[in-house]
Formats: structure tokens, sequence, C-alpha cells
């Protein structure tokens, strides 16, 4: 069933029109079988989505975005990882569940999303249960997400950037703004307000991602007033400060440095005014090639 979305791909915004049963290969590089690069407990994300038992992290390999700061680049944009099929996705999905974990949390899924759904069908026939998280770099069909209704119960997406020439610039694709924002719309249209468990575990509902970068202070403000006047305060958001320049970024003169103590206090006075109340904000770290991240209300 799966397979006729992959015929003439759609999938995802890029609409690249191949056929990936055939082994072509479209602008994220993925072809007709589901590539991760593994599976694990994670401990760092946002404590409603890790909690103490941690998240049950699946790494999809490829993505749709190119950006040259991306801190998973040997995954997302060198395509490390093996190929497996679906009734495999579906037993480590299973395997998770045994862990004790959370959730299921999907990482860069966005090229996968039909077998995935076949996946998840077959994990629940065998005893599935525990929320699913769609962990996404916010560039997603409303179309898509619409086949993901019923499936997904937590919605994890970026919105990264504000301004287009930015999303261009620094991970070329067009018209992220406008894509990623009736995305987030669809996203919260499906899952309605969070909704956590007596331990403050979200079972359901959508946490919005922004990462702050260096010398671009006026697109995270921006990203920020349009989810406080257009997604509503009962919506949690995870503003995050631990960018640090890898990858292609080494050699972007914008990019090519941590965040300034100065502009972390900036976007920290800007969200004290915009008075967002729910989510987490990162402390700024002191880390030069890996981030430990801590997290507080």
């Amino acid at each position: 069933m799966y397979k006729k979305y992959l015929t003439k791909c759609k999938i995802c915004p890029h609409e690249c029109n191949i056929n990936r049963n055939e082994g072509k290969i479209g602008r994220c590089k993925s072809k007709d079988k589901v590539k991760i690069a593994l599976y694990s407990t994670h401990d760092f994300e946002e404590p409603c989505i890790s909690g103490k038992k941690g998240s049950g992290t699946v790494f999809f390999s490829n993505c749709n975005l190119n950006c040259i700061f991306c801190q998973n680049y040997e995954i997302s944009q060198e395509g490390k990882g093996k190929e497996i099929e679906i009734e495999e996705l579906a037993e480590i999905f299973l395997k998770q569940q045994k862990r004790k974990v959370e959730n299921i949390n999907l990482v860069t899924p966005t090229s996968y999303v039909p077998q995935i759904i076949e996946a998840i069908k077959i994990a629940k026939n065998k005893g599935l249960n525990i929320p699913i998280v769609y962990n996404t770099n916010g560039y997603e069909k409303v179309e898509t997400l619409r086949m993901l209704e019923g499936y997904i119960d937590i919605y994890l997406p970026d919105l990264k950037y504000y301004y287009n020439e930015l999303a261009k610039k620094y991970s070329k694709i067009d018209n992220y703004f406008e894509i990623a924002t009736k995305a987030l719309k669809e996203m919260q249209r499906q899952v309605g307000s969070s909704i956590f468990d007596e331990n403050g575990i979200m079972k359901k509902g959508i946490l919005i991602r922004h990462l702050v970068l260096p010398n671009n202070i006026e697109n995270s403000k921006k990203v920020l007033k349009w989810i406080k006047g257009n997604i509503g305060d009962d919506t949690y958001v995870s503003i995050m400060a631990q960018y640090f320049p890898t990858y292609k970024a080494k050699g972007n003169n914008e990019l090519n440095r941590k965040l300034t103590k100065t502009e972390w206090e900036e976007i920290e006075k800007y969200i004290e005014k915009l008075e967002i109340k729910n989510g987490y904000i990162q402390e700024l770290g002191d880390h030069e090639e890996e981030y430990v991240p801590k997290w507080e209300y």
C-alpha cells in the first residue's frame, strides 16, 4: 500500500516526483526502504519528553533540508545508516517499549512517512501502546501530516526561520516560513492542547523547538512573536542555546561561532516581554565541541 506514495514521490514540500520504488533519488536521497542510523534511549530531550526513563529515539537517515550547521550531518546529509524492512522497524518500536522508555521518538522521519505508518500498524497489533513522537525540522506538507492523524501523539517540530532568505542561505530551501507555519497549525489541529501524566510527562500535544543562531537574533524574535500570536498560550515552546559551529558552518562568517552571552540575554528578555509561560529555555553552555543540555522551566 505504501509503495504508491513512492512512485511519484510528493511526500515533502520539494515534490521531487521521482519513482523511489525504482531506486531513483530525489532531494532527500531516500529510497523505498527505510534507512536508520541508530535507535537508543535518549535522556537529554526536554523533561516532558525524556522524563526519568528516557525517550526511545529512532534516528532516520537523510533529510529534506541541507542545513549547513547540522549537528547530525553524518546521518542527515551523508546518509550514514542501514536499510531495514518495515517489519524490522516495527520490532524496533517494540524493543524500545520493552526498555520502559517514555515514548517512541521518530527523529527526522519525513522521508519515510508511508513506511512508518505501516510499521506503527504492525507494532500496535503486537502491543505497542506508548506515545509516538514525530520529531521534525518543520518543513512538512499538510497533506502528508494528515496521513499521520491518529498515529502520532506528540509533535516535536522546529520552527527555524522567519526570514526565508535565511532558510535559502543556510538550508537551501524556499518558502520555509509559510510552509512550516501551515504545518504547525495542522499539527496543533490534530493533537490539541497538551496532556501530561502525574509525573509531568507529555502524553499528547505539540512542543515547538527553536534553535537560536548567532548573528540572527531578530530572526529568533520574529519566530517567537509568531508562535505567541498564532499558536496560543497553552502550547509548549523549547528555546535552545546549544548551537555550535559544525559541518559547513565552520567556514561561514555568520555562523562560525557560538552564541554570546549578550545575544542570549537579549533572547531571555524578549521571552519575558512576550510572556511565554509554557516550555523550556536552555542555559548557555561552555562546551566547544559538544553540548550537554540543562533544561529549566
